[in-house]
């Protein structure tokens, strides 16, 4: 569990990007800096690349606020650090690649293929709006080992330690959980 320390709410930092005041990227690295630190270190697995994308994610946002005024800080923040890390993940060597990540990505193929039909902006939206969808139907122990495999990259075997499950119930439900996604994107017409 991440423990914020920053006396500061989300709207109060938003307004110190707003207001081009610094002290938004000391405020955001209190607030959310574990968290992002979490999401980067699962799918680097390096310190010093983990370092490098946090400032890159403090960067982007500084640079991103305005025009953008996110509803939910805190997710946009760890989706930023997500996004950078992948893009980061996919530059470094194969042999400097985080294992578990590509086992995940590779997992996650199955429902997602990433065909060239589905490159456009707005084609990407609704495969994370019909994923999105699709989470929230679930029952909420499913919908966290999902995010927790797919999202933050964590390991079969951690997922079993947060748990207390085994390894094939967690396998199970996971495979499972992909065979009913795919369904429900077909079934939103995406192709996959």
């Amino acid at each position: 569990m991440v423990i914020f320390t920053s006396l500061k709410n989300d709207e109060e930092i938003i307004e110190l990007y707003w207001n081009r005041d610094e002290s938004a990227i000391s405020e955001t690295d209190s607030k959310y800096g574990r968290l992002c630190r979490y999401v980067a270190n699962h799918i680097l697995s390096s310190l010093q690349d983990c370092e490098e994308c946090i400032n890159d994610t403090y960067f982007a946002v500084w640079n991103a606020i305005p025009p953008k005024r996110p509803n939910k800080f805190s997710s946009y923040v760890s989706r930023v650090t997500r996004n950078l890390a992948l893009t980061k993940f996919d530059y470094l060597t194969a042999a400097k690649r985080n294992a578990e990540a590509v086992r995940s990505l590779e997992e996650l193929g199955e429902c997602v293929s990433g065909r060239d039909s589905i490159d456009s902006e707005l084609a990407g939206q609704q495969i994370e709006l019909a994923i999105s969808e699709f989470l929230w139907e679930q029952e909420e122990e499913k919908r966290n080992i999902f995010i927790r495999r797919y999202w933050y990259f964590d390991s079969i075997e951690e997922i079993c330690r947060q748990t207390g499950f085994s390894k094939n119930k967690v396998k199970s439900m996971l495979f499972r959980m992909r065979g009913k996604l795919k369904a429900h994107l077909e079934s939103e017409g995406i192709e996959v």
